[in-house]
């Protein structure tokens, strides 16, 4: 009893942990102006979506925000059409340089993008691809793409070959028994794969800010405008960045739980 009690205890402790600040963000969101400096209370006496409206509407992070949607996309799907591909390579063939072959994709994430920036404003200048959100897709699955190679290999190193081998003995190609054996087992995965590539573009403010300026991101968007902005907008602004992400979360939850043995009905 004494054990079950405690187990209680620390998971509330590390759900107040997590979730605290984000109620407050929230609450803070929808607090009047008139309350939001008041000290003597800690909850407003009403609550309002004048500030997340105002965000949205008047200051445009409402087309932000479905830009940041788009090139969230485009940046899961470039990077998935390279890296499942190069992840399953990894795992399934030998080769020399393999190893060093993942040491040198890690060793891209090490180079500041501040140092090539000017570099790429360049080369998006010539290629007509500045200021377009499939261009800032292109930065993102970049610099998402080295994480989803190694973390598609790890996926696949733990589907058996053997399994395919079996499919192959039945028929099947090379290619079908990866597509109707090996993507089903490593679905799970892959959807923790496409959460990490969300997450990582969703919250990507630099290359936003330089590569855009009309058809900037939410980040960016938010840093050149609710920035500058009363305190209230920023907590608008944290509430409207923390939605989309959760929310997305919550459809394919059902694949991150299975990645635990545990099924969804």
């Amino acid at each position: 009893m004494m054990k079950k009690f405690f187990y209680v205890l620390a998971f509330t402790a590390v759900s107040l942990w997590f979730l605290g600040p984000l109620f407050f963000i929230f609450l803070a969101s929808l607090t009047p102006s008139s309350d939001f400096y008041r000290w003597d209370a800690i909850f407003p006496s009403k609550l309002t979506l004048d500030h997340v409206r105002k965000l949205l509407v008047n200051l445009g992070g409402w087309r932000a925000m479905l830009t940041s949607v788009q090139v969230a996309l485009i940046a899961i799907a470039i990077s998935f059409a390279l890296g499942i591909p190069a992840g399953y390579a990894l795992t399934r063939y030998k080769f020399r340089g393999k190893n060093f072959i993942k040491l040198v994709m890690l060793f891209t994430r090490s180079i500041p993008l501040v140092v090539i920036a000017v570099s790429l404003v360049t080369i998006y200048l010539r290629l007509n691809l500045a200021d377009t959100a499939f261009g800032v897709g292109l930065a993102h699955a970049a610099m998402v793409l080295p994480f989803v190679v190694l973390i598609t290999s790890s996926i696949f190193s733990g589907v058996f070959v053997e399994y395919e081998e079996a499919g192959m003995v039945f028929g099947l190609t090379r290619f079908g028994a990866f597509l109707r054996i090996t993507m089903p087992l490593a679905l799970p995965g892959l959807a923790a794969s496409a959460i990490f590539a969300f997450i990582m573009s969703w919250n990507e403010v630099f290359a936003a800010s330089v590569l855009a300026i009309t058809n900037r991101t939410l980040p960016a968007h938010i840093l050149s405008t609710a920035m500058a902005s009363p305190d209230y907008f920023k907590f608008a602004a944290g509430t409207i960045m923390a939605v989309p992400a959760m929310v997305f979360i919550f459809i394919i939850r059902k694949y991150l739980i299975s990645m635990w043995g545990i099924s969804l009905k």
